[in-house]
C-alpha cells in the first residue's frame, strides 16, 4: 500500500449525555435524553447508551422516544457547556498535531504522519489523546487509527463507547468486504435502500459492481464508492480553524479550600500555559479563570488587556487577581484551570509588554 498516512478519527461517547452525566452523577446508568420536551415538538439531540438500547437515537421525535422508554430522563441542552468541553478537546488535539479537522464539535480526524512513525505509534498516540480526555473533562471517546479518513472513522465506530481500533493496509480490504453496507460512512437510509435494490447488502457485493453501473446509479459519487470498499480515499485532513484559546486545567482528588494551595496551582498551570505560548510565538489579551466547585458549578471569571501578553508574571498576576476577587469562600474547589484567548494569531504580535496596570478600573466579570 503507497499510503502511508497516519490519521486518527476521534468521536467523543454520546458527548452531551455524558456532559449530563458527568455533572450530575444521578443521572448516571440511566436512560438519558438530551433534546426538547416529550409533550411538545422536541427532537432528542442525543441521549445515553442505556436509552439507545430501548431504539432511540439522534433526531428522533421526544414524543416517540417517550413511548419507547416512559421511564427515560428528558433533559434540555445546555449547549454553551458542550461548547465550552468542545474547545477543551480541541485543545487536547493540538497538544498532539496542528493538523486538526473538526468535523463538528464532538468529532475530529487528525493527521499524526510527521508525529508517528508507524502504527504503533500512531496507537500510542491516540490512546495518550483518550488518556488526556479523561484526565481533563471525565470523559471518554472512541479513536479510530487507519491510513485514511474513511477507515479511521470506520475504525471508531467499531467499538463504541470508549473505544480504540485501528485498520492496517493488511486489514482494510477483508474488514470492508465483510462489512453490513449500512456501516459505510457516507452511505445513508436512502443510498443503502437504493444499494439493496441493486442486490449491493456488504461490502462484497459492492465491490463486484462495475465502476460505470455505480456510476450510472449514483452519479459521480459511485466512483466514491467504488474507492472507499477497495480501501482509496484521497482526502486530506485539512485544518478547519485558525487556534482560539489555549490554556490548562487540574482536577483535584480532594477538594481544595485553601487559597494558598489554589494560587499555587494556578502558579504552575500558567507556566505550563506561558510556556506553550512562547514555543508557538503566540500572545492572547483575553485570560480566563475557570473554577469548577464541589456541588459540581462552574464559574468562568476573564479580563482582557489592551495588549497581547505571554509573560508568566503578568499571566500570574491576572489570574491570582481574579481568583482573590471571585472565589466563594468556604466551599470545595475541586477542578481550577486557566486560558489565554484573543490571541495574535491572525495579527502582528506587539512588540512590548507592560506591567499590570489599573487592574480594578478596568476589570469585568465575564460569565
Amino acid at each position: 500500500m503507497a499510503d502511508q498516512r497516519r490519521i486518527i478519527h476521534v468521536d467523543m461517547d454520546a458527548f452531551f449525555a455524558a456532559i449530563e452525566m458527568r455533572d450530575f452523577p444521578q443521572y448516571r446508568g440511566k436512560p438519558l435524553i438530551v433534546g426538547g420536551s416529550p409533550t411538545g415538538r422536541g427532537v432528542v439531540s442525543t441521549c445515553s447508551y442505556e436509552a439507545r438500547k430501548f431504539g432511540i437515537h439522534s433526531a428522533m421525535p421526544s414524543f416517540l422516544a417517550y413511548k419507547l422508554c416512559p421511564r427515560a430522563i428528558f433533559v434540555p441542552g445546555r449547549y454553551e457547556v458542550y461548547s465550552e468541553v468542545g474547545r477543551q478537546i480541541r485543545e487536547i488535539f493540538l497538544e498532539f498535531t496542528p493538523i486538526v479537522e473538526a468535523v463538528s464539535i464532538d468529532e475530529a480526524y487528525l493527521d499524526v504522519s510527521e508525529q508517528a512513525t508507524d502504527f504503533p505509534a500512531a496507537v500510542n498516540l491516540a490512546r495518550e489523546i483518550k488518556t488526556k480526555i479523561g484526565q481533563r473533562c471525565q470523559l471518554t471517546g472512541s479513536a479510530g487509527i487507519s491510513y485514511n479518513k474513511f477507515l479511521a472513522k470506520i475504525a471508531s465506530d467499531l467499538n463504541k463507547p470508549d473505544g480504540l481500533t485501528l485498520i492496517t493496509p493488511e486489514m482494510a480490504l477483508p474488514l470492508l468486504e465483510n462489512l453490513e453496507i449500512e456501516k459505510f460512512h457516507g452511505i445513508g437510509k436512502a443510498t443503502a435502500e437504493k444499494m439493496h435494490s441493486l442486490g449491493i447488502r456488504t461490502g462484497r457485493d459492492l465491490k463486484r459492481m462495475e465502476l460505470n453501473v455505480l456510476m450510472k446509479h449514483f452519479g459521480t459519487t459511485g466512483k466514491y464508492y467504488y474507492e472507499i470498499v477497495r480501501g482509496i480515499d484521497r482526502r486530506r485532513v485539512t485544518i478547519s480553524r485558525v487556534r482560539r484559546s489555549l490554556g490548562k486545567e487540574r482536577t483535584f482528588s480532594r477538594d481544595i479550600y485553601n487559597l494558598e494551595e489554589m494560587i499555587r496551582v494556578l502558579i504552575s498551570l500558567v507556566a505550563d500555559v506561558s510556556e506553550e505560548l512562547k514555543t508557538s510565538n503566540i500572545k492572547g489579551k483575553t485570560i480566563t479563570l475557570k473554577i469548577k466547585y464541589n456541588d459540581f458549578t462552574q464559574h468562568t471569571r476573564s479580563f482582557t488587556r489592551q495588549i497581547y501578553v505571554s509573560d508568566a508574571g503578568i499571566l500570574t498576576d491576572t489570574v491570582v487577581r481574579l481568583l482573590e476577587i471571585n472565589y466563594i469562600r468556604n466551599r470545595g474547589v475541586r477542578l481550577l484551570g486557566i486560558s489565554v484567548s484573543n490571541l495574535n494569531t491572525e495579527q502582528q504580535p506587539d512588540k512590548t509588554e507592560q506591567q499590570l496596570l489599573d487592574f480594578f478600573t478596568s476589570y469585568e466579570p465575564e460569565e
